[in-house]
C-alpha cells in the first residue's frame, strides 16, 4: 500500500513510518520539522519538509495514496494556553487544508490520530467513547474540532475516517523539550540525573500510560480494518496508574532513590483518566501487549540518551 503520514518525523509518526517501511509498503513523510527529527527515519522513508496546510504540496505527496495518517499537531497543552491561535491554526486549519486536499485528489481513507485529553474530567471511568468531551485546554479542544472537520468532510465526500483517541503514550525517542516535557522521559531523567522527581499536584492523579509499540499495532490496524469508517477509538493500555505509582516505578527501574516532590500550586489536570479499550479489541483485534513496568525497561535500554545519562551516573 502507498501511505502518507504527516507529522512524520515526530514521536509517533516516525515509529510508525519505519515499521511501514520495513513491511514493504511504500510510505511518504510530511513534517515541518517545528519538534520531529528527521534523523529518526529510516531512509526507506520518502521525506518532505513542509507544512500541512500547504495544499499544492499535498496535491503532489496525495497522488496514488491508499490512505493517510494524520499526526502533524502542536501537541503541548501548558503551551496551548499561552498560544490557543496558533494551536488552532495547526491543529484545525492543518486537518482542514489536508481534508481538502484528499478531497481534491479523491483519497479513499483517513485514519486521524487524536488524544485522549478531548475526554477532561468525567466522571465515569474507564473512559468510553460514548462519553460527552470536556476539553480543558485549547490543545484539547483543537484536537475535538479536529475530529468533527475530519468526520463531516469525510462524510460528505466519500473518505473514510478513523479517529483514535490516544491515551499517554511513550517510549524511547520520545521528545524531551526543555520545558513541559511529558511526563515519563521527564521523570526518567530527573531520577537518572539525580534530581528530585517532581510531581504536579499531589501526585494522586491518575492516567492511561501506553507503549509507543502498541500504538503503532493499533494504528496499522486502523488502516485496512472493516466496518470502521466513521469511528472513534480508544488507545491506551486499559490500565489506571497513579503518578505517585509512576513515580515507584520509574525508582524501581532505574535503581536510583530520589526524592519525590509534590508541586500542588501547578495545573495537573484531569483527576483521573483510564481508557476502555473494548471497541478498539472488537473493531481493530487490539490488544495492548507491553505493561508499563516493562516499557520503563525497554525505554531506559533502547533510548540512547538514557543510556548515556547512566553512563555518566556510573563514572561519577
Amino acid at each position: 500500500m502507498n501511505f502518507l503520514v504527516t507529522g512524520a518525523a515526530g514521536f509517533l509518526g516516525s515509529q510508525l513510518c519505519n515499521y511501514l517501511a520495513r513491511e514493504g509498503h511504500q510510505v511518504r513523510g510530511l513534517d515541518d520539522l517545528s519538534a520531529g527529527n528527521p534523523q529518526a527515519l529510516s531512509t526507506d522513508v520518502l521525506f518532505t519538509r513542509g507544512d500541512v496546510g500547504d495544499r499544492p504540496k499535498l496535491w503532489t505527496l496525495l497522488q496514488d495514496v491508499d490512505c493517510v495518517y494524520h499526526l502533524a499537531a502542536r501537541v503541548l497543552v501548558p503551551e496551548s494556553i499561552i498560544y490557543p491561535r496558533e494551536y488552532n491554526a495547526a491543529n484545525v486549519g492543518g486537518t482542514v487544508a489536508l481534508m481538502e486536499a484528499m478531497r481534491d485528489v479523491g483519497v479513499r481513507r483517513v485514519v486521524f490520530i487524536s488524544s485522549g485529553a478531548v475526554y477532561g474530567d468525567q466522571g465515569e471511568q474507564p473512559l468510553k467513547e460514548s462519553a460527552t468531551p470536556y476539553p480543558r485546554s485549547p490543545y484539547a479542544v483543537s484536537k475535538l474540532a479536529a475530529e468533527y472537520y475530519v468526520r463531516t468532510i469525510g462524510d460528505q465526500w466519500n473518505i473514510e475516517n478513523v479517529i483514535l483517541r490516544v491515551f499517554n503514550a511513550y517510549g524511547p525517542g520520545q521528545n524531551l523539550p526543555a520545558s513541559h516535557a511529558p511526563v515519563i522521559p521527564n521523570f526518567l531523567r530527573q531520577a537518572l540525573r539525580g534530581s528530585s522527581i517532581v510531581m504536579h499536584g499531589d501526585g494522586s492523579q491518575t492516567r492511561d500510560y501506553v507503549y509507543v509499540d502498541d500504538v503503532v499495532s493499533a494504528m496499522i490496524s486502523a488502516a485496512t480494518a472493516p466496518g470502521v469508517n466513521r469511528m472513534i477509538l480508544n488507545v491506551g493500555s486499559g490500565v489506571e496508574t497513579s503518578v505517585r505509582d509512576l513515580v515507584r516505578m520509574i525508582i524501581e527501574v532505574t535503581g536510583i532513590k530520589n526524592a519525590a516532590i509534590a508541586n500542588p500550586l501547578t495545573d495537573a489536570g484531569a483527576s483521573r483518566m483510564c481508557a476502555d479499550i473494548s471497541l478498539a479489541r472488537e473493531k481493530l483485534g487490539y490488544q495492548p501487549r507491553i505493561s508499563l513496568l516493562q516499557g520503563l525497561r525497554l525505554t531506559l535500554e533502547r533510548d540512547e540518551r538514557f543510556k548515556r545519562d547512566r553512563g555518566t551516573r556510573r563514572a561519577a
